[in-house]
């Protein structure tokens, strides 16, 4: 006979204008995971992506009296105390006590448009990063994990790449923008003395403000961090926008560096998509050479897909509150994908063939990475999903790759090749995630990989295990090595307000063993109280 939900949701949660008849967009999700079904109120083409967020697809919800809202204001002070060991100090420090206090104050300037202030911030409560392992020759992506940043994360998206865990840290298109960048200094941990943020919208214009002033340490001066967005939306689904940010002082140089950009995306019908963008920088002692364009265009059907990628980085482009992988490069990137439904099975409901080109030159124009692949797999009913991928590489070294210790690929041009195998267990089972493996030549040797991914095993309602492996066996003419990562996570709900999460790690490639013990309990909306515990040690 259908099911019903019940739900109360304060205005002062809302952003709205006042006044009595209201109509406003509502919609509703409802997923049954054992097969894999999701409804809606409306009815939603498979093809539309995260239908929930655009209203305009959802219902009509009317006979709203909105009240006459008070200006939403919120100020949540914070104290700390804790001890701290570091065996590896000079001199040791063993039982150091330490306490702490600050404020972070929320301002709801309209219904729009929000302010935020943080005076001596602290971010003891966060979960420690995931560790990876690294087997290129560029560096690794850590997603933003702090509250203060991740709230309107979005508005300072530039040019079609996603800085969000989600995104995977949009690849090699680089992040003019990267808010991991405030409160670290080359991995060291930089104290935020004060704050303040600005995000929202004045009709049709996205707004974003961030304007930060970190402490000193001893090779680190104060540092002022800028950040400026401005997002235009034109038609029904594009816009066009500007991004400016800047430090008082550059990573090493007194003087200030800062970085310019602009973009834009176009939606065309129901699928196309246009990205674009031009970005500047300006670093201290690097003149010349500094720009950075994309143009991408992008299909996404749900029968078919293309895409085409034109991505160029100079050499001089350093983006130094952003994010930036590769340096230095000129990329041609396209892929097709072919994805036809069964009209008459009852177990597959998608199979899809894709394959992806990608051309990469130094500034010199000179190949220094090609990759082929193919891919194909079937989605079945139930959730559940298998892959096979089969790639074909080329790798130009310019300078020797210190690949693990003890073991340096030297200058030379590599061809190699490779397949794996991948296994998705849907969610509507007891344990979930993703299962690969894959072998193949890797610069002139071999490599095989063993991974379990994104899983999950519930135990109970209330106790969940995310188990995590990942292996490599890499042999090579210089050496051969093995890379372990191993991580846990556990969490126990004692109730829809209080948990207990736990993180433990072993990575072979750092010799580290972690451990992050977290308790949250929130005794009233809003209002949170935790107790940490971070252990690492060398293994």
């Amino acid at each position: 006979k259908g099911w019903t939900v019940e739900m109360a949701i304060p205005f002062r949660a809302l952003r709205y204008r006042p006044g009595a008849s209201q109509v406003w967009g509502v919609n509703v999700r409802r997923t049954v995971r054992w097969k894999n079904e999701e409804s809606f109120i409306q009815r939603m083409a498979p093809n539309q992506g995260s239908v929930i967020f655009q209203i305009s697809l959802g219902g009509t919800l009317v006979g709203i009296d909105a009240p006459s809202g008070s200006k939403n204001l919120e100020i949540k002070p914070y104290g700390i105390a804790g001890t701290s060991t570091d065996l590896r100090a000079k001199p040791p420090v063993s039982n150091d006590g330490t306490a702490d206090a600050g404020f972070d104050v929320k301002y709801g300037l309209t219904q729009n448009l929000t302010a935020d202030f943080t005076y001596n911030t602290d971010f003891a409560q966060v979960e420690v990063d995931e560790q990876q392992v690294n087997l290129t020759r560029f560096p690794l992506f850590f997603p933003e994990k702090r509250e203060f940043f991740l709230e309107g994360q979005g508005i300072f998206d530039f040019g079609g790449a996603v800085s969000s865990a989600s995104g995977g840290g949009a690849g090699l298109t680089p992040l003019l923008f990267f808010s991991r960048r405030i409160g670290l200094n080359n991995g060291a941990e930089v104290p935020i003395d004060v704050g303040g943020r600005l995000t929202g919208k004045v009709g049709r214009t996205t707004l974003g403000v961030i304007d930060v002033r970190t402490g000193g340490l001893t090779a680190v001066p104060p540092t002022n961090v800028s950040v400026v967005r401005v997002k235009q939306d034109i038609w029904r689904r594009s816009s066009v926008g500007v991004l400016y940010t800047g430090r008082s002082n550059a990573v090493r140089s007194p003087e200030a560096s800062q970085a310019f950009g602009v973009d834009a995306s176009i939606g065309l019908y129901d699928n196309w998509t246009i990205n674009a963008y031009l970005a500047q920088t300006d670093t201290p002692g690097q003149r010349g050479h500094d720009l950075s364009y994309r143009a991408q265009a992008n299909y996404n059907g749900d029968r078919y897909g293309l895409q085409y990628e034109k991505l160029v980085v100079d050499e001089q482009f350093n983006p130094e509150v952003g994010f930036l992988r590769r340096t230095a490069f000129d990329r041609s990137f396209g892929s097709l994908r072919f994805s036809p439904r069964p009209r008459r099975s009852r177990r597959i409901r998608k199979y899809s063939y894709s394959g992806s080109y990608d051309y990469i030159t130094n500034s010199a124009g000179r190949l220094e990475t090609r990759d082929a692949s193919a891919t194909s797999g079937i989605q079945f009913q139930n959730g559940d999903s298998v892959n096979l991928n089969v790639g074909r590489n080329y790798e130009y070294l310019a300078a020797p790759f210190r690949i693990a210790p003890g073991v340096t690929v030297p200058v030379g041009a590599y061809g190699f090749g490779d397949a794996n195998v991948s296994l998705l267990l849907g969610n509507q089972h007891r344990l979930s995630g993703t299962m690969t493996a894959g072998s193949g030549t890797f610069y002139d040797g071999t490599k095989t990989t063993v991974s379990f991914t994104a899983a999950r095993l519930e135990l109970s309602p209330q106790f969940s295990l995310e188990p995590g492996v990942s292996l490599n066996w890499v042999g090579l003419v210089e050496g051969a090595f093995t890379t372990r990562l191993f991580s846990t996570r556990g969490t126990y709900t004692f109730t829809p307000r209080m948990f207990f999460s736990g993180l433990v790690q072993y990575n072979s490639s750092a010799a580290s063993v972690s451990t992050n013990l977290r308790l949250r309990w929130e005794y009233r909306p809003g209002s949170e109280f935790f107790v940490v515990y971070t252990d690492e040690r060398d293994a």
